[in-house]
């Protein structure tokens, strides 16, 4: 797995992605507490920090201003050590990443996990289409270099603790590119 030649950081930057339900909060909670990477959930710092233009009814969302969130983050990932976790990926500069992990999960499993949440008509069929169409995938291979995108299934608590294992191993033999 590669890694981005940034001078001044010392530990990697990691981008959790995937649609809403394929456990990229529980991935990157335990991935943080095995590293001591930072765990940075853009949709908690865009409520907490105003980093929006609204909030969307029909999606029942906050409308993120990425200019704002990028600018919010850059000294952050200009330091490393991060995890991001956010269910798009398309407007982080393909810089900040060593790696980009896209989790997915089967729709039977996602559909139960996006009900229990509370997901319904729309929002509930968009996302488990996201997720048949492997629109996260494809839009991290368009965005990121291919040799740092990485899919993992992520339907069951043995396969998201063999992700954690497997990127814990990553982050211990990641080093900077000189």
């Amino acid at each position: 797995m590669a890694q981005n030649g940034s001078v001044r950081k010392s530990r990697p930057n990691i981008l959790v992605t995937g649609t809403p339900g394929t456990g990229k909060t529980t991935t990157s909670s335990a991935l943080a507490k095995t590293t001591q990477l930072r765990h940075i959930i853009v949709k908690d710092l865009v409520k907490e920090k105003n980093l929006h233009d609204g909030w969307d009814d029909q999606l029942d969302c906050y409308l993120i201003n990425e200019g704002l969130v990028c600018d919010e983050l850059e000294d952050l990932m200009e330091e490393g050590g991060n995890i991001i976790d956010y269910h798009g990926c398309d407007f982080f500069p393909e810089r900040w990443f060593d790696q980009v992990v896209v989790l997915q999960t089967d729709n039977t499993v996602l559909f139960d996990r996006l009900s229990r949440r509370g997901y319904t008509g729309s929002k509930l069929s968009n996302n488990i289409e996201c997720e048949i169409f492997q629109v996260l995938l494809q839009e991290a291979k368009e965005s990121y270099p291919e040799d740092i995108v990485v899919a993992l299934k992520s339907d069951t608590i043995e396969e998201i603790t063999r992700n954690v294992a497997s990127l814990t191993d990553w982050v211990g033999s990641w080093h900077r590119a000189t």
